[in-house]
């Protein structure tokens, strides 16, 4: 199943209630800001903080 895109119109990040990002490869939904990764799983985004990865900020500037 794919993630619909039309989710980032509602979905925030947990941590800070940012907006979030799909990656290139549509497997992550990233937060800039707190520089959090969220895997995507079957289609539904896991937006639980202590299951994020941590990203670095040449991680972050990759992302759109």
């Amino acid at each position: 199943m794919a993630f619909d895109k039309k989710l980032l119109e509602v979905l925030a990040c947990p941590v800070c209630k940012g907006k979030l990002v799909l990656n290139d490869d549509n497997t992550q939904l990233v937060c800039r800001f707190d520089r959090l990764a969220f895997d995507i799983k079957d289609g539904i985004p896991v937006l639980i903080e202590s299951k994020a990865t941590a990203l670095s900020l040449d991680d972050v500037d990759a992302t759109r």
